[in-house]
């Protein structure tokens, strides 16, 4: 397959894709075997779609700045650092954040917490990552321009659709005139109709990327086209289910709330400068 990526649905002819291939390599994954679908985890494949997408546009250079969301303790920091990239790291407020994101260690409070010694060295990673806290709600205390932004996972908790929808196209002020923002999300595989559209975890449709496209459309930004193929390999048209990581499946779609989801990679790109904000 090509080392090219387009905005997409998670599926399992992703991990032997040659731009898989590579970008795993980067981050420490091994190969993924056919006989072991616990080595499929959309996850693994959310970083490495963040970091295809940005690769494949030359943004991960040195000298360019980059804005994340919702960081937690995801590698992605350290790795863009390593590269030469100025990186601004953001989460959410210790006291707002949800128990369990920090317990299970998707929370970060520090630049300590987004250090991966593996991907890079302390003195690169000292020179060029900070870390600030943020609300994705409220993104009025961030500043500057940046050349991309990213967040996995992150804006489908945020309480609605729209509020999800909202950050998107807020966020598109931080970046320079042809920045991109690279976000992954939950796409409802088993419905294109009905889907959770409130509570701290919302399944995104492709209708509601129709909205989205519009709103970016509005403010001078533009949607990339989404392939929304779910795949028909057994591992895409199998899901795991609660306690997930227990059922010995792949873990690259999974059920929740009644319906089955997998994540999604969404490309926004701002094209010009936009007074309107």
């Amino acid at each position: 397959m090509s080392t090219i990526l387009a905005a997409s649905v998670c599926r399992q002819e992703h991990w032997h894709s040659d731009w898989y291939l590579k970008q795993g390599k980067r981050l420490g994954y091994g190969p993924a075997y056919a006989n072991m679908p616990t080595s499929y985890h959309r996850k693994m494949w959310e970083f490495a779609a963040i970091l295809q997408t940005l690769d494949q546009r030359g943004l991960l250079t040195a000298g360019k700045k980059g804005l994340g969301f919702a960081v937690g303790t995801e590698p992605l920091p350290s790795l863009f650092a390593s590269m030469g990239v100025e990186v601004l790291a953001t989460d959410l407020m210790a006291d707002r954040v949800n128990e369990n994101w920090v317990a299970t260690g998707q929370h970060a409070t520090s630049l300590d917490a987004l250090y991966h010694p593996d991907l890079v060295s302390r003195t690169d990673f000292n020179a060029r990552v900070r870390f600030e806290p943020a609300d994705m709600t409220d993104l009025c205390t961030l500043d500057g321009e940046f050349d991309f932004l990213w967040s996995s996972c992150a804006f489908e908790h945020l309480g609605t659709i729209e509020r999800g929808l909202d950050f998107v196209v807020n966020a598109m002020r931080l970046l320079k005139p042809g920045g991109v923002a690279v976000h992954t999300t939950e796409f409802n595989v088993s419905s294109a109709t009905h889907t959770i559209t409130e509570g701290s975890d919302v399944i995104y449709r492709s209708s509601d990327m129709e909205v989205l496209g519009k709103r970016l459309k509005d403010v001078g930004c533009t949607l990339e086209p989404i392939d929304y193929d779910p795949g028909s390999h057994p591992y895409d048209l199998a899901h795991d289910s609660q306690p997930y990581g227990h059922s010995g499946r792949a873990h690259i779609k999974l059920e929740f709330g009644g319906y089955v989801c997998t994540s999604m990679l969404v490309v926004a790109a701002k094209a010009a400068p936009n007074s309107s904000w």
